[in-house]
């Protein structure tokens, strides 16, 4: 994939779809990243104006020179294909369908191109495993735990699809589990016991019933949500429950951190939880929001060079990473994400020249 022809040709849309689908065509479901990191190291390694480190199945390059960097982060991984989901890549009419093609192979194909000639900008790129599983096993808490330094940076760009325009920070994510109790019985004769799945009814009304805010912050609007995602409960055929759950995804915005959301959803869902009969509220996961960093000035410019007002991002990515550690960050890259993890992706040629050229303004600016 070492290109010898001028830089500015390797930002137009033929070659970055050129190299999308070589990317693509190296499968790189989460935990199997190797090949592909393999690929991506050698090609960064054939660059002079790089030092470039390998932690795991992570590839980090870096400009030569001193002083903070701007980065971009960009994940290898990619969900398993869907059922009948063509293998390989599929170039036509301008547009590159694949496994990844949206999520997020056209992003690292801008990245590439980036860093195949040095820029004005000292600019780090990095390239990691593991996006698409728990947060835990994110290839980048590999990185800040094994070589921190090299994630350091006055602000970063994470080029997740965002349909080329610029998405400001992100939701914040509580999985909890509402645990009901009841008493068990035999089903002849019910009204010895009470029923704990018949106990979810007010519950799930409520849940679906929640108020959801759309706080404004920098201009760009973020919008809460709360969802039953999964209802156990019972024990036999002839038996009444005296167990039920749902296990709720609450979705925040970032004007409230971890602890905030977290007692908000719990005093929202206490009216149909009745804790003097041994109901419980277990938190089993929290990620972090991160507000939009806007005022960056190098955001500031990236925002000038799209031309567009930027929007909330309503999901949950790894600029929350970044803003757990003071670095300002966007999500900015090609592809609709709609598509992403759809059998259908599909990433056009112009977007992704748009978005190579963005960040090209902003790097040599």
């Amino acid at each position: 994939m070492t290109d010898a022809v001028p830089p500015d040709s390797l930002l137009s849309g033929g070659a970055l779809l050129e190299r999308a689908a070589t990317l693509v065509a190296v499968g790189s479901v989460s935990r199997d990243e190797a090949a592909l990191a393999d690929l991506v190291e050698e090609e960064l390694a054939s660059r002079a104006h790089l030092e470039v480190t390998r932690v795991g199945d992570n590839v980090v390059a870096r400009g030569v020179g001193e002083g903070p960097a701007l980065l971009l982060a960009g994940h290898l991984d990619t969900v398993p294909p869907s059922a009948g989901m063509p293998a390989g890549a599929h170039v036509e009419g301008g547009a590159l369908s694949g496994l990844g093609a949206v999520d997020m192979k056209g992003g690292l194909a801008v990245m590439l191109a980036l860093a195949a000639t040095p820029r004005t900008a000292r600019t780090t790129y990095v390239f990691y495993a593991r996006e698409e599983l728990a947060r835990s096993e994110s290839g980048l808490l590999e990185v800040a735990q094994d070589r921190p330094e090299l994630l350091e940076a006055t602000a970063a760009v994470l080029l997740e699809p965002t349909g080329g325009r610029i998405e400001a920070g992100c939701q914040g994510v509580v999985r909890a589990r509402a645990v009901l109790r009841g008493v068990r019985a035999h089903t002849a004769r019910p009204w010895t016991g009470r029923n704990a799945i018949y106990r979810l009814a007010p519950l799930l009304a409520r849940a679906a019933a929640f108020p959801a805010r759309r706080p404004v912050l920098d201009g760009c609007q973020y919008r809460e949500a709360l969802e039953a995602v999964s209802v156990t409960g019972g024990v036999a055929g002839n038996v009444v429950p005296d167990e039920a759950s749902v296990l709720l995804s609450h979705r925040y915005a970032p004007d409230r951190t971890a602890d905030e959301a977290v007692a908000a959803l719990e005093a929202y869902l206490a009216p149909a939880l009745a804790r003097a009969e041994g109901d419980a509220f277990i938190v089993d996961d929290v990620a972090p929001a991160a507000r939009p960093g806007l005022g960056h000035p190098a955001l500031a410019r990236l925002v000038a060079a799209t031309g567009a007002a930027p929007s909330g991002k309503l999901a949950w990515t790894d600029v929350a990473f970044f803003a757990e550690r003071d670095i300002p960050a966007v999500n900015f890259g090609p592809g609709d994400p709609l598509l992403a993890h759809s059998a259908h992706e599909r990433v056009e040629a112009e977007e992704l020249e748009s978005v190579a050229r963005a960040l090209a303004h902003l790097l040599d600016g």
